[in-house]
């Protein structure tokens, strides 16, 4: 098999892309995942992201006569990036915030932790003939879309931003957190 490669080094052409983006893909997401706080996955993900590295760059570094193999690397690295980061993106590993500010005071609030999500909300105004409320709500990432989904249904005045959080600490169980009914309703939203 090698005798092959070493007659005909383009056939490494595709194995070195693909190699490549593969190892990129895993470094993409393993920087993601260690700014999310996993470490052990982190480095788990690290150990089989060098050796494809070790392979793919052995390769390209045995035949750099080849140019070919040069522009395999260098493409698979820039793909590999785009693949990695829509890979962590499909696993939505974490938690962010969503800060939302409804002008129905009391309306969204209550209604959002009818349906139990905490929420924890601050009565403001933008001057005297203006009252609004700011709701704080710290929920899993793969559950956001579907959150402001139901915000834009419930309240389509509202404005809203989102940001990652790194850690939580859940605090005190105030509000219960998932029934059954919550689940199969966010589960056609698509809430994990």
């Amino acid at each position: 098999m090698m005798e092959l490669f070493v007659e005909y080094p383009y056939l490494l052409v595709p194995l070195i892309f693909l190699a490549r983006v593969a190892d990129v893909s895993l470094g993409t997401f393993r920087t993601i995942v260690i700014f999310r706080g996993n470490k052990l996955l982190a480095s788990f993900i690290g150990f089989f992201e060098i050796i494809i590295w070790l392979v793919a760059a052995a390769q390209v570094l045995t035949n750099l006569d080849q140019w070919y193999l040069a522009l395999a690397y260098a493409s698979g690295f820039a793909v590999g990036n785009y693949v990695g980061i829509s890979i962590e993106s499909r696993f939505a590993i974490g938690n962010e915030l969503v800060r939302c500010i409804s002008f129905n005071r009391d309306v969204l609030a209550d209604e959002l932790r009818e349906m139990e999500f905490k929420v924890v909300s601050f009565d403001g105004d933008m001057g005297v003939a203006h009252p609004v409320e700011l709701l704080l709500i710290i929920e899993k990432r793969c559950n956001v879309p579907a959150l402001i989904q139901l915000i834009k249904t419930l309240d389509p005045t509202a404005v809203y931003s989102v940001s990652d959080v790194k850690s939580v600490y859940d605090g005190p169980d105030l509000l219960p957190r998932h029934n059954f009914l919550r689940s199969a309703l966010m589960k056609m939203g698509k809430r994990c």
